[in-house]
This record gives structure tokens, C-alpha cells and sequence, in this order.
């Protein structure tokens, strides 16, 4: 079957530069068969679109089926601006569930009276008929279509499609029914498990996932999916493909990215060949019966773009008929920390054995990205670079290199040839993210920071306040209950930079007590000596992909008040963290800065000129 996306907006239409990629226009999807069938899902407003494709492919009649999902706005706005309605010699059944409220032509009849609209139901020229329908099994053409109630205020069903040997599942709008599972965890039962073995095996859901977990409790009885709810379901149902729609109409492309990016790192990590993607206006899947391969993950539907629209974000992976990375390393450890970064994300690789062998796989294959060692004086990273580049016969123009270095001295940043410079140690989740941007040609928005320049000093004054792995004090941890209490947000910290992690003396609101360097905000506060705001995460190309911002805690706002010494040391931050995005007003930030001076005094190693009295 082929699937063509019209509209994948949800609640409202809304069209602009940020919703380009993914599309403003509410929910409509063509479904083809191999035999011919043509059958329309939901007429929300981008069906003014596909109705002016079909008028062109047929002007003189066509015959087609509208499978309505409900009849809320958004799934029905583009009914009377569908234009086959207009023609003669065209002949459309129009399917949908009937409510309280009367009939499907009556409800539909509705939103075209003339207090809301200039033309009625009646005028329409073409041939309609009108089916209402429940729940139950019926066939249009070589489709057998079977239905099953959603969760959701209206009167609203999915539709299981299956033609050709495949099955395509639309699936808008509907809540989960136990509301814990919107956070994607735990075990299904009772209508949710029933709804599971609705979709169980499906090559391609398309399904609502209008709203993410930490979203939906305020969302609550709105009808809606979470995205995590969506992926544990088709995840248990052991479905192929998800196509993740009815987008939020303040969710734009970039935010969209993230999730996808989420939910995709979450999938690998767990080892699920379940397929992910985000649908967008004028994305085609075509979609076939799975193979005993397929089932077993491999991919189920070929994914293509119309001419002239941008690629789907979905349908980028690593394509193991590619050309492979290329490691040469002297260090074992860091050999095997590079090949299971590569095997982890999927990327095929080849370990050369020296430069004879590294320039003869260049000759031969080429490569997606070369992995190189800075080891002086055993080895000149950027010459070697540098005399493979000058070769005509390796290609390297276009060949990203990541070097890396034990060392800052050894790193050479404004090296020309060189793409990127890792300084070791650097943790997996880093190293991963950069080697799939590097090989994906993608920007990856995770930056980590670099040691300030007294970072010897600074780890030597650290050292010496005895402050690191020490036990809970209440002292420290008052001040972030005042913290995040003054400040209405969930997450207070002291956050203190060792070597390669920040280590909380004081964490209000988070599970553990610290983490990898590569990961910290606080990094990045200590290399700028000032403070640190970061309004909306999503936006910021330093963190919108940081797994603490994809996962949890879901960082969106951090404010970050250095804690700087006497003696100008800069040992970390006193931080505030919050799942939503925000700003500090003036007298905020002086509160925070008020704070953080008492925190200072905490630190100090000098007795306080005054004793405190404990009531």
C-alpha cells in the first residue's frame, strides 16, 4: 500500500516557517492499494490540498472512500473544501461513527450552515453516500477495513487496513486509558491491552502523539496520546513502523527533531527494532508484508519524498551499505571504545592496521568519516591528515576527521584538516552523538565545554576542601530547598566540577548524585566565570540534543550563579533546573546571586564572624 501525508497537524491548523518540514495543516492521509483502491483518512484542512492533486489526476470522475475518524474541527474542516465534492462524475462513500448528536451526514451537514458557511451539504455535485459506523469488519475494494473505538471525548475509531499482504493502522485521537502510561512504563492491562492486540504486528501505525509525558497530566481527559505512550504501545504490539502524528500546534519542526532524536536514542539504547519516525506533509511510505527478516526488524516500508519537499527528518539513518568509518588508533582501550560507539549506533567500521592499510581502504572504499589519533611523537595526527588529503588517489576532500587527544596541549583547534578534536576522556553518550552527526552530515546540537585555562589550579583548590564524596549536610541542602522553593521550580543543585564529572554536594529534587562532565551545564558556567541562563534548551545548540534534555530530568531551563572563590577559583555553581522554558526577572537573578553568596559562605574555609542558633 502507498501512504501519502496531507496533513499531520493536530487541534488547529498552523502553517509558517516553523512548521514547514512537518506541516501546519490538520490530518489527512491517502492510502492507495496495489489494485487501485483509493481511500482517504480524516478531512481535516489538508485535504484542500489533496483534493486539488486528485482533480488533476482525474478531472473528469474518480471513485474513492472518506474514512473519517470523528468529527471533531480538525478532522473535518477540509470537507467542504474538498473539491471532487464539486465535480460530477465523481462518486465517493463518505464512513465515519455516529454520536448522540444524529447521523454522520447530519453532523457533517453541520459546520456547512450558512450561519458558518456560504455553501450547503446539498450543493455538492459529485455522487455521495453516507455509512455510519461502530465497531466491526467491512471491506472497500481489496481493502478489509476493521474498526475499533479510541478513547477520546467524541465518538472516535481507528481503522486496521489491510491490503496487499500489509497493514497500515490510523489512529487519531485517543488517551490512554490507564493515565500512568502516558509516561511510556509499566505493563498494559485491561482496555490498553485490548487496544494493543488491535495493532499487534501492523507493518505501520500512524498514531496520535499529540503531547509528551511531561505534558499530559495537565492535559488530562483531552483525548490525547503521549509520545512515550504511543512508542510502549507499538513497542508491546510488536509493530514495524510508527509514524508519529496530530502534532501539537505549538510544536515546532525544530522541537519535533528533538523528540524524534529522544525517542530514536531511547529505542537504541534498549535494543528495539521498532522504527520511528515523525510524519510530514508530503511524506510517502510504501509500504509491503514483512519478510521473516523484516519481522525480525529489518526496515518494512520504503520512505520517499515528493519533488521539491525537504527529506524526511524520519528517514534519516546509517546506511550500512555506505562507505564505513575508518578507526586507526594506537590505544586498545580507545580502539574498543570507538568500535562500540560505531557497532552501538549502527555504523559500519573497518580498524586499519597501520597507514599502508588506512590509505589502501581509502583507495578502495573510501570512508564516511576517518577516526584518527593525536599521540606525539609517535604519531603527528594532523600531517598524517594532511599527507592523505595531498594524495589524489584517497578522495579526502569530502571526509570528515575526528581527532582525538589526551590532552588540550595537544589538541590543535585551528587546524584546518581536522573536523572536529575529541580531548579524551569523553563519555560514551558524547562520543556517540558525535560520530552519528559526523557520519549523517547532521548538526549535533550537544556541545560539551571545554576545561577553563587554571583548570589544574582550579582541580588542586577542589581537592583541597575535602568537599567531594562527602556525606549530605543540612547546611548545604537548605539552601537548595530555599532555592527551589523561592524560585517555584523542581530542581535545585551545588553543583561542584571534578575532572570528568560534576558531583552534587547538595541535589534538590534529582535521584543522583552526579554526572558525567560531558553532560554538565555547570561546565560551561565555570569556563564563562558568569552566570549562566539558558530560557529554552530546545532552542540553545549547546544542549538541545544532551541526553539530559532528551531524557530525564527533561531539562528545558537552567540558570547557573557561579560559586568563584576569594582566590578567583571557580569550583562550580549553585544551579536552578526546571522542566519548562523561562526567564529570570532582575530581581531574581539578585535573589539567586543572594543565594549563591551564601553558599560561598558555606564553602569558605574560614569560621563565620557569627555563630548560627538553631531553634
Amino acid at each position: 500500500m502507498l501512504v501519502r501525508f496531507w496533513g499531520t497537524r493536530g487541534s488547529i491548523a498552523k502553517p509558517g516557517p516553523d512548521t514547514f518540514r512537518f506541516g501546519g495543516n490538520t490530518s489527512c492521509v491517502e492510502v492507495r492499494s496495489d489494485a487501485g483502491t483509493l481511500l482517504v483518512i480524516d478531512c481535516g484542512t489538508g485535504a484542500h490540498g489533496l483534493g486539488q492533486a486528485l482533480m488533476q489526476e482525474r478531472p473528469d470522475g474518480m471513485e474513492g472512500s472518506l474514512l473519517i475518524s470523528h468529527t471533531h474541527w480538525d478532522h473535518i474542516q477540509g470537507f467542504p473544501f474538498f473539491a471532487p465534492f464539486f465535480a460530477p462524475g465523481h462518486t465517493w462513500d463518505v464512513f465515519g461513527p455516529s454520536g448522540l448528536s444524529g447521523s454522520l451526514r447530519s453532523v457533517l451537514s453541520g459546520q456547512m450552515q450558512h450561519a458558518y458557511f456560504p455553501v450547503t451539504l446539498e450543493q455538492f455535485a459529485a455522487t455521495i453516500r453516507y455509512h455510519d459506523l461502530h465497531e466491526g469488519t467491512f471491506r472497500i475494494g481489496d481493502v478489509t477495513i476493521t474498526t475499533h473505538l479510541l478513547n477520546h471525548p467524541a465518538l472516535t475509531l481507528a481503522y486496521r487496513l489491510q491490503a496487499d499482504g500489509a497493514t497500515v493502522i490510523y489512529c487519531c485521537d485517543h488517551e490512554p486509558h490507564d493515565p500512568a502510561l502516558a509516561s511510556g512504563v509499566g505493563p498494559l492491562s485491561g482496555q490498553d491491552l485490548h487496544y494493543a492486540a488491535f495493532i499487534e504486528g501492523a507493518d505501520l501505525v500512524i498514531h496520535d502523539a499529540q503531547y509528551t509525558a511531561l505534558e499530559f497530566p495537565a492535559k488530562l481527559g483531552w483525548g490525547h496520546s503521549s509520545v512515550e505512550y504511543a512508542v510502549r504501545l507499538c513497542e508491546e504490539a510488536g509493530v514495524a513502523r510508527l509514524a508519529l502524528t496530530h502534532h501539537d500546534p505549538l510544536r515546532n519542526d525544530a522541537t519535533i527533531d528533538l523528540i524524534l532524536a529522544g525517542v530514536r536514542a531511547d529505542l537504541a539504547e534498549r535494543g528495539t527494532p521498532l522504527e520511528v519516525l515523525a510524519a510530514a506533509e508530503g511524506l510517502v511510505l510504501r509500504t509491503s508484508a514483512r519478510t521473516p527478516d523484516a519481522a525480525n526488524g529489518a526496515p518494512p516500508a520504503e520512505a520517499e519524498s515528493e519533488p521539491g519537499s525537504e527529506p524526511d527528518p524520519g528517514a534519516l539513518n546509517g546506511d550500512a551499505g555506505g562507505p564505513p568509518a575508518l578507526v586507526w588508533v594506537t590505544d586498545r582501550d580507545l580502539e574498543a571504545a570507538l568500535t562500540t560507539a560505531l557497532r552501538l549506533e549502527g555504523l559500519p567500521f573497518h580498524v586499519a592496521s597501520g597507514e599502508a592499510d588506512l590509505t589502501r581502504r581509502l583507495e578502495r572504499d573510501g570512508a564516511s568519516l576517518l577516526l584518527l589519533e593525536q599521540a606525539p611523537p609517535v604519531r603527528d595526527g594532523p600531517e598524517l591528515v594532511r599527507r592523505l588529503r595531498e594524495s589524489p588517489a584517497t578522495a579526502m576532500a569530502e571526509i570528515p576527521v575526528v581527532m582525538l587527544a589526551a590532552t588540550e596541549e595537544q589538541a590543535r583547534y585551528d587546524d584546518p584538516l581536522v573536523s572536529e578534536w575529541l580531548v579524551l576522556p569523553v563519555s560514551e553518550s558524547f562520543l556517540r552523538a558525535r560520530l552519528r552527526a559526523w557520519s549523517l552530515r547532521t548538526p549535533c546540537r550537544w556541545e560539551r565545554a571545554r576545561p577553563p585555562q587554571d583548570e589544574e589550579r582550579r582541580l588542586r583548590r577542589l581537592a583541597e576542601l575535602g568537599l567531594l564524596d562527602t556525606e549530605r549536610e543540612e547546611r548545604f541542602d537548605r539552601l537548595t530547598r530555599i532555592a527551589a522553593a523561592a524560585f517555584d521550580v523542581p530542581i535545585a543543585l551545588i553543583s561542584l566540577i571534578d575532572a570528568e564529572r560534576q558531583w552534587f554536594k547538595s541535589c534538590h529534587g534529582l535521584a543522583t548524585g552526579q554526572t558525567s562532565r560531558d553532560l554538565a551545564f555547570c561546565a560551561h558556567a565555570i569556563l564563562q566565570r558568569s552566570d549562566l541562563l539558558v530560557a529554552d534548551t530546545w532552542l540553545d545548540e549547546r544542549f538541545a540534543e544532551n541526553p539530559l534534555v532528551l531524557g530525564e530530568p527533561r531539562i528545558r531551563f537552567y540558570a547557573g550563579a557561579p560559586l568563584i572563590l576569594d582566590d578567583g577559583t571557580c569550583l562550580g555553581t549553585l544551579c536552578l533546573i526546571d522542566t519548562r522554558p523561562r526567564q529570570l526577572s532582575g530581581a531574581e537573578l539578585s535573589l539567586l546571586h543572594d543565594l549563591r553568596d551564601l553558599v560561598l559562605l558555606e564553602l569558605s574555609p574560614q569560621p563565620w564572624p557569627f555563630a548560627v542558633h538553631h531553634s
